[in-house]
């Protein structure tokens, strides 16, 4: 015990002195401060009733409002024209007005553009925080003391190895793969690596221990920069790098990128905050796509690594996680500020996409994308400027000024900008999502540590409204006529190679 507490002790600071140096990058890089929501007052205490009057049997019904100004889906049920009438059901495609949870975790306010992690301002985080300091936040609910953000990043970084099964199974994946499908491949296949994770062997009361739920957390957020990096070399045919103990969680990722294996690389302390920022940026944003899909997933009883690996899978998606990827396609089709006027007449006429512009949630600008715009100066400085720089800018004040998209609150939004940066530190348009994920971990977990302690928590299961015939009987094969307006399986393609197969003898 004695001769192991120096090396844990040595090996603490290191993280932590790593940790400082990240964060204290030169004055060019800093980011200005911003204009803060602070004064938006918090929302009113909205208790009360809702008295509901069925215009189809003239009966009353009082419904009770939350606090928060919710009423339970289920009080709906209650109200009824009669005995084959199983109440009122909410139709609500998208859930775009729907809240299957209560959280702590994230508050957004479209209208105001504002987004804050367990009440801070995202603005003050990318200014003076760390990833992991904020992942910490987002976990735990408060900043870290000094010490406890060196255990924190000490816990992370010992669990930063990934089983070498793992490498072999991205190892023997196409080198052409699209680096989310190896994502969520790796992530599910951690389960197996871990049973001592699982509870469907290991009991169903396996997460109620702190221990193991933290343990997890920490295997989760120290693999994920491993398991992109190993990825990313994939795609490029060369082997994985083992992390290391001694860098910043951002520095190790791209130490792991460009390091090609000597210990003694560092890389630039410039681009690796301008890298933990953007994971500060994407580490967590509510009840998203695939946040929804890692608690619906949870909701059920499996173990973590299957569930964050279905949010993986639903960031994978091109709406959600591939976004900024469109935003570089268009702005290479525009090619240059002359085009622009063109252009916006095209999205006018509905004849042309503008990606990059507006959100589901906001109706401002995105406060994420006004950070990046800032972020985009501090990577050029070092890697050379992007010529589409020209054209997104022009584009964006072209698009601001033009009474269209303001009526229509389209707003840039935080894939705007983030794929030229991206692109401009020398990552693959099929990457970008990966570096999306990585942070996302962060605020998967958080919400799967709180749906743990959640009492309301059930396992979801989303009602429907049938739509399709109501009563048929089963007619023999023999017997059945086939109609031409029915839908039914199209013409499958044949290979050449099947047909050459086909057209031999004994088939």
């Amino acid at each position: 015990m004695s001769s192991e507490f120096p090396v844990r002790a040595r090996g603490r600071l290191a993280v932590l002195s790593a940790h400082l140096a990240a964060a204290t990058i030169s004055e060019s890089s800093e980011l200005e401060p911003q204009c803060l929501s602070a004064q938006v007052p918090p929302p009113a205490n909205l208790r009360g009733a809702l008295t509901v009057v069925d215009e189809r049997t003239g009966k009353r019904y009082q419904v009770q409002v939350s606090e928060q100004g919710t009423v339970k889906a289920t009080d709906l049920k209650k109200i009824s024209t009669g005995k084959n009438d199983k109440g009122l059901k909410l139709y609500d495609p998208g859930y775009l007005n729907t809240a299957p949870v209560r959280s702590s975790i994230c508050y957004i306010d479209g209208d105001e553009g504002i987004l804050r992690y367990r009440g801070y301002p995202i603005e003050e985080l990318a200014e003076s925080s760390t990833y992991l300091e904020v992942a910490y936040l987002l976990m735990y609910g408060n900043l870290p003391s000094q010490s406890q953000l060196a255990d924190w990043e000490f816990a992370v970084t010992q669990h930063s190895a990934v089983p070498q099964g793992i490498l072999d199974i991205i190892q023997a994946i196409p080198h052409d793969a699209h680096p989310m499908g190896v994502l969520v491949s790796a992530m599910s296949a951690l389960s197996v690596f871990h049973p001592d994770a699982n509870p469907a062997l290991r009991g169903q009361d396996l997460y109620q221990s702190k221990q193991v739920r933290d343990k997890q957390i920490a295997r989760i957020l120290g693999k994920a920069p491993t398991i992109a990096a190993a990825a990313y070399l994939r795609l490029a045919g060369r082997p994985p790098v083992l992390p290391s103990n001694n860098l910043s969680y951002s520095e190790n990722f791209l130490y792991m990128l460009d390091s090609l294996g000597d210990r003694a690389y560092k890389p630039n302390p410039r681009l690796a905050r301008v890298l933990d920022i953007l994971f500060i940026l994407h580490a967590e944003h509510e009840m998203n796509c695939s946040t929804a899909a890692a608690r619906h997933l949870a909701s059920s009883g499996v173990d973590v690594y299957t569930a964050l690996s279905g949010a993986v899978g639903a960031l994978y998606g091109p709406l959600h996680g591939g976004a900024n990827e469109a935003v570089l396609k268009m702005l290479s089709e525009i090619g240059s500020v002359e085009n622009i006027p063109e252009f916006i007449e095209g999205v006018k006429s509905r004849k042309r996409k503008m990606s990059g512009f507006g959100h589901r949630v906001y109706k401002n600008y995105d406060p994420r994308a006004k950070v990046i715009r800032k972020l985009a100066d501090e990577v050029f400085s070092i890697v050379g400027r992007d010529p589409l720089i020209e054209v997104a800018v022009a584009l964006e004040k072209a698009a601001l000024s033009d009474e269209y998209f303001v009526k229509r609150k389209l707003y840039p939004n935080v894939d705007f900008y983030s794929g030229l940066i991206y692109r401009a530190m020398g990552f693959p348009t099929e990457f970008f999502p990966v570096l999306f994920a990585i942070p996302r971990m962060a605020g998967y977990l958080a919400h799967w540590r709180e749906s743990l302690d959640d009492p309301d928590t059930k396992i979801m299961r989303p009602a429907q409204v049938y739509v399709g015939e109501w009563l048929r009987h089963y007619m023999p094969l023999k017997e059945r006529i086939v109609s031409t307006d029915v839908d039914k399986l199209s013409q499958v393609s044949v290979s050449n190679a099947s047909k050459r197969r086909l057209s031999g003898s004994g088939v």
